[in-house]
């Protein structure tokens, strides 16, 4: 493992963000690094921890399991624009920061809102936006969008309003009445790109998380002021090959970027886990408490864990 550090909505249906272009565009194969399909029951239920959000297979029920309140919201995010978001609320006396979780090219799965379920669990008012929700993309056999129209989708999606619809979902967040007014970002692969190219379009982020996802162009960063934290797998070299411009350029810039990448796993590393003859798994156990931390810190000033 190599690690550097730097300074420097009830039908889910789907939306990814490209970070780069004006507007997302994608090769047929940018996601042919993992599947979908969920992993064995059997595979799952080896590997599963309850203090990671959850791996595909089990996805559907830890949320069926889950003792936290999630509800379907609809948020206005244009004059002629909504997106359904999953919230998910956290066991906690005291307002919490809220967390946007944005879903991967197959759209809001699941698994993401497994995710969100976990967040909430750590602490934090997770929200998983369907940034597909007005393209009607239809479901799949298992009930999730239909991965291949959620795909061509996606490539007709503009950079300008994914963003615009994300900083609105955030501003419905924290003006619920358990929200504090401060937001955080992570995102899974084309959701991690979105994640990071949102530093760079939103001055009030509060920190942001990239999961196994593209870096903007260097040229962009001079805008970023969240903190950015990159988790990335070793066996993805199309995305890591974007880290090292990123990371001299946060660094001339005087920005915050920390990254680390993790011996052995491939891309999707958190949603298959049990993958790469355990190197996903371990990867997930070293990046969600990493996650975890960077969200405390900057969101929360270094709170101690739940």
């Amino acid at each position: 493992m190599s690690a550097t550090l730097a300074r420097v909505a009830l039908v889910p249906a789907l939306l990814l963000l490209s970070a780069c272009a004006p507007r997302a565009a994608a090769s047929s194969d940018d996601h042919a690094e993992h599947s979908t399909t969920a992993a064995s029951s059997s595979a799952a239920s080896s590997v599963a921890d309850p203090s990671l959000p959850a791996g595909s297979a089990e996805a559907r029920a830890r949320l069926a399991a889950s003792p936290r309140h999630g509800e379907w919201a609809m948020v206005r995010t244009g004059p002629t624009d909504s997106v359904r978001a999953w919230v998910v609320y956290p066991e906690r006396s005291d307002r919490a920061p809220v967390v946007l979780v944005v879903h991967e090219i197959f759209g809001l799965s699941d698994w993401i809102r497994a995710v969100a379920d976990q967040l909430a669990a750590d602490g934090f008012i997770a929200i998983a936006p369907d940034l597909l929700t007005m393209e009607a993309i239809p479901a799949g056999p298992g009930g999730e969008p239909d991965a291949d129209s959620a795909r061509a989708a996606i490539r007709t999606l503009a950079t300008d309003d994914v963003h615009r619809q994300l900083r609105a979902v955030a501003e419905y967040g924290m003006n619920l009445p358990a929200a504090e007014k401060r937001y955080g970002i992570v995102g899974f692969c084309w959701g991690g790109t979105a994640a990071f190219e949102h530093a760079v379009r939103a001055p009030g982020l509060g920190a942001s998380v990239v999961y196994y996802g593209t870096a903007p162009d260097p040229a962009s960063l001079t805008s970023v002021r969240a903190p950015v934290l990159g988790l990335f797998a070793e066996n993805d070299a199309r995305v890591n090959a974007t880290v090292p411009l990123a990371d001299s350029a946060m660094r001339a810039l005087g920005k915050t970027f920390e990254h680390d990448t993790f011996a052995g796993s491939g891309h999707g590393f958190l949603r298959q886990q049990d993958g790469q003859g355990g190197a996903n798994l371990a990867a997930s156990r070293r990046a969600w408490p990493m996650t975890l931390d960077w969200f405390r810190r900057h969101l929360e000033g270094g709170a101690p864990a739940r």
